[in-house]
C-alpha cells in the first residue's frame, strides 16, 4: 500500500488542516452579518435554557422538542421573533452539520398556527416625512452633540439609509461635490458580499446634510475614521464609532422634542420617512429604489401606498 494513502479522522484530520481548516471557519461565520450572528447566538441560547430546564437535548434537538418550545415562546414573544429564533435554531444545527428539525412538516405546522393565532398588522413606526424631520433638528441644541445629531439625522434621511450603514460610513466613504454628497456605502443588508454602491446626497434648501456634515467634522475635528461618535458628558469626542441603539435614541430624542410621540419612532423612521416623503412628491419607484437600495420594488410599493391612500380618493365627494 501507498504510503500516501492515510486516513485522517476526527481530530487528527483537524490537526492536519492547521491553520486552513480556522480561515475557513472564520469565513464561514462571516457568511452572516455581525448583527444576524448576534441575534442568532442569542435565539439558541434561549433555547438550550429551555431545553436544559425540559431535560432535552438541543442539539441535535428533536423536531416535538423545536415544536413545544416555539408553542410556549408563543405566550409572550411575537411571531415575527418566533421566526428568528426558528431560523437560529435550524442554522445552528446546519453549521454544526446536523439534520434541520425545523424542515419537520410538524414544526412548520406550529409555525403557521402561531401566525394563524397570535399574528396581526405589523407595529409600524412612524417615519419621519420632511415636514417631521426639520421641526426635529430645529431643536438641536447649541452645542456639540446638536451638530453631530442635526448631521445624524438629516443625512439619515437624505440617504435613507439603514441605521447599521449610518453607523458603518467613515470619512473617507464622503467625497463633497458642488451639488452635494457622493456617499458610497461598503456593505448593507442587502449585499452582504461588500460589492458596496454610491448613492448621491442633495444639498438641502431649508436644512441641508451636506452643510450639517461639515459642521459637524469641522467643529469635532474629525479628519479620518468613523464618522458619527459618542460624546462624553466633558463634551470630549470619541474615537468608536455611535452604536445602532444610539440612532435609535437620537431619532426617539428629537421626536419627543419637536412634540411628537417618541414611542412611534425608531432608527427606520429616518428611511422610511424619506421614501415616503420622495413618494408623495411622485419620484420615480426606480430613483427611490437607486437611493435606498431596495431590491424588491414590492417592498417600495407600501411607502407609495401610503403616501397616496387620499389622493384620487374612491370616496371624495361622495358624502
Amino acid at each position: 500500500m501507498s504510503t500516501s494513502l492515510i486516513v485522517i479522522e476526527g481530530g487528527d484530520l483537524l490537526a492536519a488542516l492547521g491553520p486552513d481548516f480556522a480561515v475557513a471557519f472564520d469565513l464561514a461565520k462571516a457568511e452572516k452579518a455581525p448583527a444576524t450572528r448576534r441575534a442568532y447566538g442569542t435565539d439558541f441560547r434561549l433555547f438550550k435554557a429551555y431545553c436544559d430546564v425540559k431535560g432535552v437535548c438541543a442539539l441535535p434537538a428533536a423536531p416535538e422538542t423545536v415544536a413545544s418550545y416555539i408553542a410556549a415562546e408563543a405566550q409572550t414573544a411575537k411571531p415575527s421573533t418566533i421566526g428568528r429564533r426558528v431560523a437560529a435554531i435550524r442554522y445552528a444545527h446546519k453549521a454544526a452539520g446536523f439534520d434541520t428539525p425545523t424542515d419537520a412538516e410538524g414544526v412548520k405546522a406550529t409555525m403557521r398556527g402561531i401566525c394563524r393565532t397570535f399574528g396581526g398588522a405589523k407595529d409600524k413606526k412612524a417615519p419621519a416625512v420632511a415636514a417631521k424631520m426639520l421641526r426635529m433638528v430645529a431643536t438641536a441644541p447649541d452645542r456639540l452633540s446638536g451638530l453631530r445629531d442635526s448631521a445624524l439625522l438629516l443625512l439619515g434621511f437624505a440617504g435613507a439609509f439603514r441605521r447599521s450603514e449610518l453607523v458603518a460610513l467613515d470619512v473617507a466613504d464622503i467625497e463633497e461635490t458642488q451639488t452635494g454628497l457622493l456617499v458610497t456605502i461598503r456593505r448593507s443588508k442587502t449585499d452582504q458580499e461588500a460589492a458596496g454602491r454610491t448613492i448621491a446626497i442633495t444639498r438641502g434648501d431649508v436644512a441641508c446634510p451636506v452643510k450639517a456634515l461639515r459642521e459637524w467634522l469641522d467643529a469635532a475635528g474629525i479628519v479620518s475614521g468613523s464618522l458619527f461618535r459618542p460624546i462624553n458628558k466633558s463634551g470630549t469626542v470619541a474615537a468608536s464609532r455611535l452604536t445602532c441603539r444610539s440612532v435609535a435614541n437620537i431619532v426617539k430624542e428629537y421626536a419627543g422634542r419637536a412634540g411628537f410621540d417618541a414611542a412611534i419612532f425608531s432608527a427606520h423612521s429616518l428611511r422610511s420617512g424619506f421614501l415616503t416623503s420622495a413618494a408623495a412628491k411622485g419620484a420615480s419607484i426606480f430613483k427611490m429604489m437607486d437611493q435606498s437600495g431596495h431590491k424588491s420594488i414590492d417592498t417600495l410599493r407600501g411607502y407609495v401606498r401610503d403616501a397616496e391612500l387620499f389622493k384620487d380618493h374612491a370616496g371624495a365627494g361622495l358624502l
